[in-house]
């Protein structure tokens, strides 16, 4: 045993400290403690303050009454605060409630108070509280609260606490509130922060009139004189000896003794700290309405703010939805040209393979550019996505008659291409046009009787065999709008295909740009773009961009 000692005493020592945090956090658990913030500048801010005894199931009976919370702040420039009010109008608990709480915050325990709490942490802590007299070392009341006062002054050390209880008090009202002013004024010049109680009017006029002095009392029922325990910041309270005297039921003769007693300046006096304390209280009742106000215009705010949201997600997910809707009809659009583009092709090179046979039937208009009717394609899908209901009358010959079988020889209406069906899949036609394959819409296809086909209704349809001497292999954009320069970046390349310039250039510059990016996007999505590069330093370098078009 004696060689595991020391284990044992270490197991012992780990043992308790377990047991000691485990106390702390259920006990901070059972007050509803918060943890307060830490202050750096020495203010004292104690909101909604509970002492812990007085919390039923903890220090007082579980059916017992809650206490009523207790805001305490000593906040520089202010270091004292003073506090006058009713005799049982709560002081000497807000006291005890200060300096224990401050003990509990140090001691790790967290504290019965509200959120917003701050504390400094204090390297001393005194506490004159209650009656100090003493039979055996033949001290009387005052003697006692003289004897602590002056041990407090000796050893204390800032950053400090000190909490006096009736400073001055047990001795005759005149030199008891001198002798409690210069008390707290000598605290205060050494930098304690230092919370007090008294009734004395000496100290009364001291708070109001000294900077670094906070003045708060407790207020009462103006009707029944009963205490509110509220505390009231910037009022001088009034003592009410008289008024709780009689309350507390003492002979109403004496009471009434007692006012006559009382000196004519007193009750004036006391008359003008009357109507104070009916201003605070009318003050405090604005104050209330205040932050109700303001509570509900907070709450009107975060609900407007709420529908501002909403609203603002509703718009950008109609945005994307017609975004999503617009990006597939515009593809839709583009597989729609490309299919046009195809079929031009297909009949050029059909023009092209009976060109030197049939020349003197090949017109200059059938020779032309096929830009137009591209572009007349184009214009017909519009109307497609416009109006999607409106349909000419006579787009699906086929309709009212029988289906294209393979072996029929049909008109690809729009373009005039004879040619013959191969296939029939489900609504298109494979078809054999002078050799060359290709697909069409059976709405599209009109059946010729006989064996002469049925001359189709002419179309200017012109088609270019050979490149155009001024058709350019580059496009300067320079000087041009994000715009203009995709307008007519697009038209260039549809030149360009059709006569079958394969490489071009877009000359745009360096400036800011802009443009370059804007085509650089344009580009990787045009379907007719095999791959784009920047030009080599020798072309141009970054002014320019080589597209290779696909074949």
């Amino acid at each position: 045993f004696r060689l595991r000692a020391a284990d044992l005493a270490r197991t012992i020592d780990v043992a308790t400290e377990l047991d000691v945090l485990q106390a702390r956090a259920r006990f901070s658990e059972s007050v509803d403690g918060i943890e307060p913030a830490l202050s750096t500048d020495g203010a004292f801010e104690l909101q909604a303050a509970r002492h812990p005894l007085l919390i039923p199931g903890v220090g007082a009976p579980s059916d017992s009454k809650p206490p009523v919370p207790v805001t305490l702040k000593v906040i520089p420039p202010s270091t004292v605060l003073l506090i006058t009010g009713p005799n049982t109008g709560g002081k000497t608990v807000a006291l005890k409630t200060a300096g224990l709480l401050a003990l509990m915050a140090q001691s790790g325990l967290r504290i019965p108070a509200a959120h917003g709490s701050r504390l400094p942490v204090f390297r001393s802590l005194f506490a004159d509280i209650g009656d100090e007299q003493s039979i055996d070392a033949s001290l009387s009341t005052f003697s006692g609260h003289i004897m602590n006062i002056a041990s407090m002054d000796r050893s204390l050390v800032t950053p400090a606490l000190v909490l006096l209880d009736e400073v001055g008090s047990g001795t005759d009202p005149i030199e008891g509130g001198a002798l409690g002013v210069a008390m707290v004024d000598h605290f205060r010049r050494r930098g304690a922060t230092l919370v007090a109680t008294s009734h004395y009017d000496a100290l009364k006029t001291y708070a109001s009139t000294t900077e670094g002095v906070t003045s708060a009392a407790f207020g009462f029922d103006a009707e029944t004189f009963a205490p509110t325990y509220r505390l009231l910041y910037g009022s001088p309270g009034r003592s009410l000896a008289l008024e709780i005297a009689a309350r507390l039921g003492l002979n109403p003769s004496i009471v009434a003794a007692a006012r006559e007693n009382v000196s004519a300046r007193e009750a004036q006096l006391a008359e003008h700290l009357a109507k104070i304390d009916r201003d605070m209280r009318a003050l405090e009742h604005e104050q209330r309405l205040a932050i109700k106000e303001r509570e509900l215009l907070e709450a009107a705010e975060v609900r407007m703010r709420q529908r501002d949201d909403a609203l603002r997600q509703r718009e950008e997910t109609f945005r994307r939805r017609l975004n999503e809707e617009l990006e597939t009809q515009l593809r839709q659009a583009r597989r729609e040209i490309d299919d046009v583009i195809e079929q031009l092709k297909a009949k050029t090179t059909a023009i092209a393979e009976t060109a030197g046979r049939q020349a003197a039937a090949v017109s200059t208009g059938d020779t032309g550019t096929a830009r137009s009717d591209a572009r007349a394609a184009v214009e017909t899908i519009a109307r497609k996505f416009l109006e999607p209901e409106a349909r000419p009358t006579g787009e699906a010959p086929i309709a009212a008659g029988r289906l294209p079988a393979p072996g029929d020889r049909v008109v690809v209406g729009g373009l005039g291409l004879e040619a013959v069906v191969t296939s029939v899949h489900d609504g298109t036609a494979d078809l054999d046009v002078r050799g060359k394959r290709m697909r069409a819409s059976i709405r599209d296809l009109r059946i010729v009787d006989g064996g002469a086909p049925t001359a189709p209704a002419r179309i200017n349809v012109n088609v270019e065999l050979q490149p155009r001497d001024g058709t350019p292999a580059d496009l300067n954009v320079i000087g041009c709008t994000v715009d203009e320069a995709i307008a007519r970046a697009e038209r260039f390349l549809d030149e360009s295909l059709l006569t079958d310039q394969r490489v071009v250039r877009f000359i745009h510059g360096y400036g800011t740009g802009q443009l370059k990016r804007a085509l650089t996007g344009f580009l990787q999505q045009h379907p007719l773009v095999a791959r784009f590069a920047t030009a080599p330093p020798e072309q141009g370098g970054g002014g320019v961009t080589v597209v290779e078009l696909k074949d």
